[in-house]
């Protein structure tokens, strides 16, 4: 057990401050504890006082979730052991003083204080406190612990201190010096943000949540999405990202990673083994080795040049073969990534394709596939050898040459990387909003294209132009923000290299000149930390390509985490279809909370019975047609067919069994053929045209100049109205279904082509359940059985004779049409009549 020894070292006072050239260790490390305890002390009091008293306790909703919090806790612990280190071992090297023992104490006690404090402030408030961030109290202990180490330099040239890492003793002292003066100089940065505290003043957001409780809002918690960092739930998006990165389904592939990742690592060895045989070079030709061992020495530097390449491995043999050995791996990830993107969102519900804009989903699928490519090579290429790269270089400096050197690398290395994190998070603002405007310009310019027709209806031209000009010009001012940040950035990258640079080559020079390296000494520096600042430089541009990936994925990933509304459920089976009766139960149903669609709507279909629909708009006609295809879930009662629960079988098994006519029937930009075997698409050329023949319009097809491979244009632009559903039909009939349900096909059409087209429907849905939905009451009188549908509910059901005989809603509304029509029948014979009375003054005339 070492004893206590005198308080200094011998032949040192507290009376003689500056001895040496430098501050005695023994003023030092009494003064500064001393200091920072008592602020500790006094201050830390009435802090904690304040605290206790006048504050209260957090909501756990309010406190942010931050790693850098937890960084703050791991630093202070960290200096709290660091000080309980640097006693014990300048006990053991050096003796135990009295200063020793009392700077360790103290210390201990002062982070330890710290860490109290960080820990009080995140979990209670002032209710006074109208600012954000930790308190000045902790903020100065933080500036003055950092200040404290700083003044170390004051002694640079004393050999009281540890710069000159003659002996063990200071070998230590000095990395511990190091732990200190980061660590501090870290908590001190990290607290200016205050990471672990909420963004703004915790009155101000319990007042905002409480008013967006009243206005039925959401809490304003953590900020607004566009100002956060693009790593945040950086764990969640890299979980997503894994089952790309590994292609668990191909062990081909599997080999072709690890072999790239073993080449990498050869990368790694030849970039070190480069500068030591440039040296070789220049120290056996200064030296007048025999040619035979210049020889071999140049032609193995030539060799592990040529597999490097021109820079770090840029370009290099063994970079190239990567390069093509990964292009099999990328095309995988790109792949699956599309494909399970495209599942996905023909997986979700139709609620959310009627909400989307077309063009910035697909915009946000290019860029999220494009940015999970970037960031698997990157982050596997680029990013990790260059951290190793840099690893490597320090030890190798430190072991080589001396820690100087490490040091001058450390602290360049150090200040390039977070300079460049810092700006380049600040920068991330920018970035974001141009995307959000290159969506916006790309998806007006879609939605103008798409309604083409509209715009030159109305003569709009010129203000959509001007529209998608503006959008570009808002473009554009983020992309001058972004690039004019970029130019910022790269002049401090270039400052901090340059610094670098001029330090490490003045210190080797002047070993050089003092004899204690050789030139080849010089030119081995010079080589290797030329090459190590090359994939530096890249460095803030692979940063900025990673984050730039996140953001552009960020969209991408809304689009993965976007939920089904309707799923099947965990048991579910395949329907069994028997005959075909449908039965809806006491259904309700609303497309938003608090407005019911459908309320306690009940009725049977039986086998082969056609049940038609009608009512006013908005009644919930085409919502009972939707429900029974599952489009929607119910929120009461149940849907069965054949006594099953659609619910409860698989929306592909129930789907198979059900055929529709839509009122608004969009085909795809293909051919006639084509569109009508997409009823079932293995379907022969033969049982297509049967198919149209059965529709009526199989001669229609026929008359056209390319007959069935005529191209329908974009969603069947170039067919005319009755074309189209007689496509749809001819679609339906292929596709066989044992239930039919026809949602207004006819409404659009003229009274000659519905006539012709009801005709082809009732082949389609002879001896097949069937559900109508009309607004022409002609076209269902032969139906079994007509529902009535007034606000959500069944006001009449029979047949069309006997409702009729009611005198109720459907005789009103028969009244209404046929009163209608008669009118449309006397203005057709007025203007016959005006026609033959201009014509016969003509004939007379002619007469004579």
């Amino acid at each position: 057990m070492v004893g206590l020894q005198s308080y200094c070292e011998a032949g040192v006072s507290m009376h003689r401050v500056w001895v040496e050239g430098g501050l005695t260790p023994c003023f030092f490390f009494t003064l500064i504890p001393s200091v920072l305890l008592s602020l500790a002390l006094v201050l830390g009091a009435l802090h904690g006082v304040c605290y206790g008293r006048y504050g209260t306790t957090m909501e756990p909703k309010y406190v942010p979730r931050s790693r850098l919090y937890g960084l703050q806790m791991v630093l202070s612990a960290l200096l709290v052991v660091q000080a309980v280190v640097w006693t014990a071992v300048k006990a053991a090297l050096d003796g135990l003083y009295g200063y020793v023992l009392l700077y360790g104490c103290l210390t201990a006690l002062g982070w330890i204080w710290a860490c109290a404090s960080l820990r009080l402030e995140r979990r209670r408030v002032l209710v006074r406190e109208r600012t954000r961030g930790h308190s000045v109290v902790l903020l100065l202990y933080w500036a003055l612990a950092f200040a404290a180490e700083n003044l170390a330099f004051v002694s640079w040239i004393s050999p009281q201190w540890w710069w000159g890492l003659e002996n063990t003793e200071q070998q230590v002292a000095f990395v511990l010096w190091m732990v200190r003066y980061f660590s501090s100089g870290l908590l001190f940065f990290i607290g200016l943000k205050a990471p672990g505290l909420p963004r703004r003043p915790y009155m101000l957001l319990i007042n905002e949540d409480e008013r967006d409780v009243e206005n039925g809002g959401q809490p304003l918690l953590g900020g607004a999405p566009q100002t956060q960092s693009a790593w945040r739930d950086f764990r969640k998006k890299v979980r997503l990202l894994v089952p790309y990165m590994w292609p668990s389904g191909s062990v081909f592939l599997q080999l072709l990673v690890i072999l790239c990742l073993c080449l990498l690592g050869v990368e790694r060895a030849i970039n070190v083994f480069v500068p030591i045989y440039y040296k070789n070079i220049v120290n056996q030709l200064t030296g007048g080795s025999a040619w035979k061992t210049v020889s071999v020495t140049v032609c193995v530097y030539v060799l592990l040049k040529f597999l490097q390449g021109g820079g770090a491995g840029s370009s290099g043999f063994i970079s190239n073969m990567r390069s093509f050995l990964w292009i099999r791996v990328q095309q995988y990830t790109s792949r699956v990534v599309q494909v399970r993107l495209f599942a996905h969102l023909h997986a979700l519900s139709l609620r959310w394709h009627l909400g989307r804009r077309t063009g910035e989903v697909i915009r946000s699928i290019d860029r999220g596939t494009s940015s999970v490519d970037s960031l698997l090579s990157y982050i596997v290429f680029s990013i990790f050898p260059t951290i190793a790269d840099i690893v490597i270089a320090i030890i190798y400096f430190i072991s080589y040459f001396n820690a100087w050197f490490g040091l001058i690398t450390f602290v360049c290395m150090a200040l390039y990387l977070t300079l460049t994190i810092i700006i380049t998070e600040w920068r991330t603002k920018y970035r974001r909003d141009m995307n959000t405007h290159d969506n916006n310009a790309k998806a007006k310019a879609v939605d103008s294209l798409l309604n083409f027709e509209t715009v030159k209806y109305y003569n709009a031209e010129s203000y959509e132009v001007g529209r998608f000009e503006e959008a570009i010009q808002k473009y554009q001012l983020l992309e001058w923000k972004t690039n004019a940040s970029l130019a910022l950035l790269n002049q401090t990258q270039n400052l901090i290299i340059g610094s670098g640079l001029l330090a490490g080559s003045l210190l080797c020079a002047y070993f050089v000149t003092e004899g204690k390296f050789e030139v080849g000494d010089y030119v081995l520096f010079g080589t290797y930390i030329l090459q190590l600042y090359t994939p530096l430089n890249w460095f803030g541009t692979y940063y900025r390509v990673i984050q730039r990936s996140f953001i552009d994925m960020e969209n991408m990933f809304q689009l993965f985490t976007e939920e089904q509304e309707v799923k099947d459920d965990v048991n579910a089976g395949n329907l069994n279809y028997r005959q075909g009766r449908i039965e809806f139960e006491n259904v309700f149903f609303s497309y938003t909370e608090g407005k019911e669609i459908l309320k306690d709507v009940s009725f049977t279909v039986l086998p082969g019975q056609t049940v038609a629909l009608v009512g006013q708009s908005g009644s919930g006609k085409s919502t009972i047609i939707r429900l029974l295809f599952r489009f929607y879930d119910v929120q009461g009662g149940c849907i069965r067919i054949d006594g099953q629960d659609i619910a409860k079988v698989k929306q592909d098994s129930l789907r198979a069994h059900i055929g529709v006519v839509p009122q608004d029937t969009v085909l795809f930009n293909d051919n006639i053929r084509e569109n009508v075997r997409y009823g079932r698409v293995s379907a022969t050329d033969e049982e297509v045209e049967e198919a149209a023949m059965a529709a009526d319009i199989h001669e229609r097809i026929l008359s056209f100049p390319e007959g069935y491979t005529t191209q329908v244009g974009e969603r069947g632009l170039k067919l005319s109205g009755g074309e189209k559903q007689r496509v749809a039909i001819a679609r339906t009939i292929l596709k066989a279904p044992q239930i039919i349900l026809l949602d207004e096909a006819t409404s659009a059409l003229d009274t000659q082509t519905e006539r012709n087209i009801q005709a082809s429907l009732a082949k389609v849905c002879a001896n097949r359940t069937t559900i109508v939905v009309a607004h022409r009451l002609s076209t269902i009188i032969g139906a079994d059985q007509i529902l009535v549908i007034r606000d959500g509910q069944i006001a009449e059901r029979g047949g069309h004779e006997e409702l009729l005989a009611k005198g109720g809603l459907y005789s009103d509304m028969w009244l209404k049409q046929q009163q209608a029509q008669d009118s449309d029948s006397a203005s057709d014979t007025e203007v016959k009549d005006v026609k033959s009375e201009k014509l016969q003054p003509s004939a007379s005339s002619g007469g004579h």
